[in-house]
C-alpha cells in the first residue's frame, strides 16, 4: 500500500476506533434481536403481504429473502427516470434464485439543474437528510431480509447511504441506470453559456443548447456530482463490477441489473456468504471512495457526502485527510470538467475498470474490502459484456484515448487537484485539477455579497471589469442550506477570458461542474453564527480588502492589519426569507453542523 494511502487510513482506524466500535455493536445487536418475518405478529404480516397476489404464498412460507426496493424514481429527473419499470423487473428476477421483492419505499430525488439559482435550491442540501430519514422509515417495517438502493444523482446516493447504513446488519446494493447518450459536448453548452452571459447570443439559443446537451433519460454526461457517486459506489464495491456508466436501455444495463438482485439474494445472513452493508462501509472503504475522487478529479460535494457517510457508519475522515491523500494520488483521468471529454468517452476508453486496476497497481487503493459481488475488489477491474448472450467480465486493456484516461505511472498530475486552504478567513477547499496553473494565486481587492443574484446583477451592470475576489458569504448549511452558486460560473468565467484575476471565496457549494476559475468553497465556520458560537471570519470581510487565494501555499488570508481586524464585528445577517417551503427546513438549519463535518442536521441531531 502507498506510504501515504496506508498513514492516512491508519489515522482514520485510530481516530474513528470508539465510535465504529459503537456502530458495529450497534448491527451486531440489530442483527441478534430485530424483527423477523417469521416472528412477527400474523395481523403485522397480513399488512405487510396484502398488497402482493404473486408473491404471497412465497412471502408466507419464508421461503427465501425479501428484498426491500427503496426507489428515488420520479420522471422529472432525468437520470431517475430510468427506474420506472425496474420493480417490476427485480421482482421477476428476484423470483428467479427464490427470494422476493417489494417497493419498501420511496424517496426525493431533487434536480439540482433544475434549481440552481432559484429558491428550491435552498432545500437541496438537506433533501440528503430528508432521503436518510425517509430510507429509515422504509427499512423500518422488519419485513425485509435486503434491499436494493435505487439512485444516481447529487443528494440522493449519500442519502440512500446514511440512511441505510443505520441498518447496517442487511446486505444492500446500489443499483445505478447509467448516462445518457452524448448530446451536444459539454465544452460547446459551456461555450453557449458564456456567450449568453456577455449578451452575444439570446434565450432561444441558449435553450436550444441546453436541450441539445441534456437530451434523453439517463445522468447529465459531464462528471459532476451524481457521476461522482456512481465512481464512488464502485471503488466501495457495492455495485456489480463495471455497473456505473453503462449507458440505459441496454442489454448489459439489464443484465447488470439482474445480476445484482441475483447476488443480494446469496448474500443475506441465512446463507454462508454474509455481506451487510456495515461490515461492506469500513475505513478502507471510505479511504477508496476518497481516493477515487481524487484521482478522477470528481465533485468537490463529496468533501460533504463522503464525511456524511462515513459518520452514520461511525467512521471520521476530516479534510485533512483529503488533503493529505491528494498530494499523494495521481490524477489519472480528464472529464469535463477537468477536460473535453464526457463520461461516455470515458466509459469507452476504459472507464472503471481501467481506473480500478490502475490505482491497485499502483497500491493507491485498498484491495481487502469486503465487496458485494464476491471476492475483493480486484474483481473491478474487469470489463462487462455480453458474451453469448449471457453476462460475463473481462480483463481491461490498455487506455482507449490517454487524453482521457493513462496509467497511473504517467499521470496527468502527480496529486489529485484537491486541497484545503487555511487561514484567517478560515479553514475551505479549493478544486484545482481544471484550473490553469498560473490562475492556482489569485492577490485581489475583495468584492462582497450576500446573494448570487446580486453577483450577476452587478456583472451585469459592468462593476466587475477589474482583478478582483468575489466573496458571497451567508450561503452556508446554517443560513439558507447551502445552495451551489453554479450560476455564477459563466460570468466568472467571462471575466477570467476578459484578462481579469478573478477567485471566489463562499462559504456555499459550487457545483460539481466547477471547473477553470479557481474557487475557495465551504468556508468554515460560515458567516452565519451557530448556537453555541459566533459566526465565521468570512463575515468580517469587507469590501477593497486585499484578499490571497493560494492553492499552492495552502492559504486564505485576508491581508488587513490584526488589530483592525480583530476588532471588526461580524456582518449583519440578511433577513430570513420565506418561501417555496424554506421555513419547513428551519430545524435543519438550525441543527446543522460545518461543512467539515458533512453540514448535516440528522447526524447532528443524532448524536453522530
Amino acid at each position: 500500500m502507498n506510504p501515504a494511502v496506508r498513514a492516512v487510513t491508519d489515522r482514520i482506524i485510530e481516530r474513528s476506533r470508539p465510535t465504529r466500535r459503537a456502530y458495529l455493536d450497534l448491527i451486531e445487536r440489530e442483527r441478534e434481536i430485530a424483527i423477523r418475518r417469521p416472528a412477527m405478529g400474523c395481523a403485522n404480516i397480513a399488512h405487510a403481504y396484502a398488497g402482493t397476489d404473486e408473491d404471497r404464498d412465497a412471502l408466507k412460507a419464508d421461503a427465501g429473502m425479501n428484498i426491500g426496493i427503496v426507489t428515488a424514481y420520479n420522471d422529472m429527473l432525468s437520470a431517475h427516470a430510468v427506474y420506472y419499470r425496474y420493480p417490476e423487473l427485480m421482482k421477476v428476477w428476484a423470483r428467479e434464485v427464490g427470494a422476493t421483492a417489494q417497493v419498501a419505499g420511496g424517496v426525493p430525488a431533487m434536480c439540482d439543474g433544475v434549481t440552481q439559482g432559484y429558491p428550491g435550491m435552498e432545500l437541496s442540501l438537506f433533501s440528503r437528510d430528508t432521503i436518510a430519514l425517509s430510507t429509515a422509515i422504509a427499512l423500518s417495517h422488519g419485513t425485509f431480509e435486503g434491499a436494493a438502493l435505487l439512485g444516481i444523482c447529487d443528494k440522493i446516493v449519500p442519502g440512500l447511504l446514511m440512511g441505510a447504513l443505520r441498518f447496517g446488519h442487511l446486505p444492500m446494493v446500489l443499483i445505478p441506470g447509467g448516462p445518457m447518450p452524448s448530446g451536444l459536448p459539454n465544452k460547446a453548452k459551456a461555450a453557449v453559456r458564456e456567450r449568453f452571459a456577455e449578451g452575444e447570443c439570446g434565450r432561444e439559443e441558449l435553450l436550444e443548447a441546453e436541450i441539445a446537451a441534456y437530451h434523453t433519460k439517463g445522468t447529465c454526461t459531464f462528471y459532476g456530482t451524481a457521476n461522482t457517486n456512481q465512481m464512488m459506489m464502485e471503488v466501495m464495491g457495492l455495485h456489480m463490477p463495471g455497473a456505473a456508466f453503462v449507458n440505459p436501455g441496454t442489454k448489459l444495463r439489464q443484465e447488470l441489473t439482474r445480476a445484482a438482485v441475483h447476488r443480494l439474494a446469496q448474500i443475506g445472513g441465512r446463507g454462508d456468504d454474509y455481506r451487510p452493508l456495515g461490515l461492506c462501509v469500513d475505513e478502507k472503504a471510505i479511504v477508496n471512495a476518497a481516493v477515487g475522487l481524487l484521482a478522477t478529479g470528481g465533485s468537490t460535494n463529496h468533501l460533504l457526502h463522503v464525511p456524511a457517510i462515513a459518520r452514520a457508519a461511525g467512521i471520521v475522515i476530516d479534510w485533512e485527510d483529503f488533503d493529505r491523500l491528494s498530494a499523494a494520488v495521481p490524477l489519472i483521468a480528464r472529464v469535463y470538467p477537468n477536460g473535453s471529454a464526457d463520461v461516455n468517452a470515458f466509459e469507452a476508453a476504459g472507464g472503471m475498470p481501467y481506473v480500478i486496476r490502475e490505482l491497485l497497481g499502483g497500491d493507491y487503493l485498498h484491495r481487502d474490502i469486503l465487496t458485494i459481488a464476491g471476492g475483493d475488489l480486484g474483481g473491478f477491474a474487469e470489463k462487462p459484456v455480453i458474451a453469448d448472450d449471457r453476462l460475463a467480465w473481462q480483463p481491461v486493456g490498455d487506455s482507449g484515448d490517454e487524453t482521457i484516461l493513462r496509467p497511473a505511472a504517467q499521470p496527468f498530475s502527480p496529486d489529485g487537484g484537491m486541497r484545503i486552504l487555511q487561514g484567517n478567513i478560515g479553514r475551505a477547499c479549493i478544486k484545482v485539477s481544471a484550473v490553469e496553473r498560473e490562475r492556482w494565486v489569485v492577490e485581489a481587492p475583495a468584492r462582497v455579497f450576500d446573494d448570487q443574484l446580486d453577483v450577476l446583477e452587478a456583472f451585469k451592470a459592468g462593476e466587475l471589469e477589474r482583478d478582483m475576489v468575489v466573496v458571497v458569504r451567508f450561503q452556508g448549511p446554517r443560513a439558507n442550506g447551502m445552495p451551489e452558486l453554479h450560476k455564477l460560473t459563466p460570468p466568472l468565467g467571462v471575466l477570467q477570458n476578459r484578462g481579469f484575476k478573478v477567485a471566489l471565496v463562499t462559504d456555499g457549494r459550487m457545483s460539481g461542474a466547477s471547473g477553470k476559475v479557481p474557487c475557495a468553497i465551504h468556508c468554515s465556520p460560515e458567516a452565519l453564527p451557530s448556537h453555541d458560537g459566533g459566526g465565521g471570519a468570512i463575515g468580517l470581510i469587507r469590501d477593497g480588502d486585499l484578499i490571497r487565494v493560494d492553492a499552492v501555499a495552502g492559504t486564505l488570508t485576508a491581508l488587513v492589519d490584526p488589530a483592525e481586524w480583530a476588532a471588526r464585528l461580524p456582518a449583519e445577517r440578511p433577513a430570513p426569507v420565506s418561501g417555496m417551503g424554506r421555513e419547513l427546513f428551519g430545524m435543519f438549519r438550525g441543527l446543522a453542523d460545518e461543512a467539515e463535518k458533512g453540514a448535516s442536521a440528522m447526524l447532528a441531531g443524532a448524536g453522530l
